[in-house]
């Protein structure tokens, strides 16, 4: 019987991770529902805030000064940054305790209100967050781009895996292996791209019965030159 896909996938990154038990090992989880649904808004906030500043910059220079962040921006409390004036927020911006980049700071209170908006409409915004379909995850991504502040590209992605939210991530690893099978040609966000990528990680889902985290994980370890004990980028 012909592999599938995924079986094609997994066997190729077991062997470039040293056996399924070292693979398994460094596999992606992704938080259950009911978990997802209990994070406070000022977790989502923050992580939304902390993948602002590390684009483009050094990740370990943003986390060094995160407990900052987190003092000045008073734990990312919505409600509170939801009623910080103009003023306020320039002063925050040339703290040098921070990252000073005052367009970047503005995405704050830009993201507090979009969090605030949600949470009137839907009741809850963790759990509008847990609810989304990750058949649709895509559409998620789409969401955040159009209604958050500075959440497009890699930034929604990865804020959403991090905060325990099951997706897929478009890592250079992962896109050398879609253009390798063919299952894009032309530009990586076109719509039309990320619908046939998301086709293709529903149809391994289906055959594996694995989250998108691992998925996504599995399919960076069986490309490029991550083997034994190197991480893919």
């Amino acid at each position: 019987m012909p592999l599938t896909n995924f079986q094609k996938i997994y066997q190729l990154a077991s062997i470039r991770k040293g056996g399924d038990d070292n693979l398994e090992a460094l596999l992606t989880i992704s938080l259950p529902d009911p978990q997802l649904n209990k994070l406070p808004e000022d977790r989502f906030l923050a992580e939304f805030t902390r993948k602002v500043f590390q684009s483009g910059f050094v990740w370990r220079v943003v986390d060094n000064k995160w407990p900052a962040f987190e003092e000045v921006f008073w734990g990312f409390d919505v409600d509170k940054l939801l009623m910080m004036p103009d003023e306020m927020l320039e002063r925050k911006a040339t703290d040098p305790r921070i990252i000073r980049n005052l367009k970047k700071v503005w995405s704050i209170r830009d993201n507090a209100f979009f969090i605030h908006d949600v949470r009137e409409r839907e009741g809850s915004f963790a759990e509008f967050i847990a609810q989304w379909p990750e058949s649709d995850i895509i559409g998620l991504w789409s969401y955040l781009k159009k209604h958050g502040s500075r959440l497009g590209g890699n930034i929604g992605p990865y804020a959403l895996r991090f905060l325990g939210k099951d997706t897929f991530l478009l890592s250079r690893d992962v896109e050398a292996y879609l253009r390798e099978q063919e299952v894009i040609e032309g530009g990586l966000t076109s719509q039309r791209s990320l619908k046939a990528i998301q086709a293709f990680f529903n149809e391994l889902q289906q055959q594996s019965g694995r989250s998108l985290c691992e998925l996504s994980r599995l399919i960076a370890f069986s490309v490029g030159e991550n083997h034994v004990n190197v991480e893919p980028a």
